[in-house]
């Protein structure tokens, strides 16, 4: 894999300030059942990184101080890690918010049996991976057969009562493109996610989120295999809006990774 940091560091792009921090991200392991080429922490089924219980108790005493309004999970696949539920348990318990940024196709893995019965009864916030709405982008982009794993995966989460208003159980997904490009409009892109989920698959949810690929590990590495990398700094420095900012969410966000690093 190609080193992208050494063409980022002579790149500047507008200073940010921080904010009061009211989540914590924990990174519970890069171990994933999907290797995606966008994934910017290089997550995969052969990773073995993985947090220790160690380090959850030490995070789950870090939120008992009452400083902390969100518990933020990714990966990898966090709910790999032995721990997960019992850090969600354990921080519902304390009246946190929980997000889980979940790929979906983790629903339909051996051994986790009763996760999304699990994350209702937690009333765990789903954000969803699912980067487009057709099969064979999905698959070309994460491996054949996960689109109808992942349609599988949103239909269980939706018999539980996710993405219904009334219940109040959100389910996200978020859109990322599938190349050097920027995603489009998020509120037109949203509309045709409604659409078309709902009339071939039956699926609802309760909003899309869009995010631009970062030039890191494998996304990175491919734009500079290919020679595009320098191309899409340019196009992500001319597309640059003030406004957006104030939304950047490590603003407000501390980050723990795997090992109990943290991460400003």
């Amino acid at each position: 894999m190609l080193a992208t940091l050494p063409h980022l560091q002579s790149n500047e792009f507008p200073a940010l300030t921080r904010g009061v921090t009211r989540t914590l991200q924990a990174n519970l392991g890069y171990r994933c059942n999907q290797s995606c080429l966008h994934c910017h922490v290089g997550a995969g089924p052969n990773r073995p990184e993985e947090m220790s219980a160690e380090t959850i108790k030490q995070i789950i005493a870090y939120l008992e101080q009452g400083d902390i309004s969100t518990l933020d999970l990714t990966g990898g696949a966090p709910e790999l890690n032995p721990g997960f539920r019992y850090l969600v348990s354990a921080a519902r318990r304390l009246g946190l918010r929980v997000i889980d940024r979940c790929n979906l196709t983790i629903l339909e893995e051996p051994g986790q049996q009763g996760l999304a019965e699990f994350l209702a009864r937690e009333r765990v916030e789903v954000v969803a991976s699912l980067p487009c709405y057709l099969q064979e982008n999905v698959d070309g982009q994460r491996g054949n057969g996960v689109f109808a794993k992942s349609m599988a995966a949103l239909r269980r989460l939706n018999a539980l009562g996710y993405g219904q208003p009334e219940t109040g159980l959100e389910l996200n997904l978020v859109y990322n493109p599938t190349g050097p490009f920027l995603p489009p409009a998020q509120q037109q892109l949203e509309q045709d996610y409604r659409r078309i989920l709902a009339e071939r698959h039956g699926i609802e949810f309760t909003r899309l989120l869009t995010l631009t690929n970062l030039p890191i590990q494998r996304f990175g590495s491919t734009l500079l295999s290919t020679g595009c990398f320098e191309e899409y700094l340019t196009l992500l420095k001319s597309s640059f809006e003030p406004q957006n900012l104030q939304h950047v969410m490590c603003r407000s966000l501390i980050s723990v990774d795997w090992e109990g690093a943290l991460r400003l």
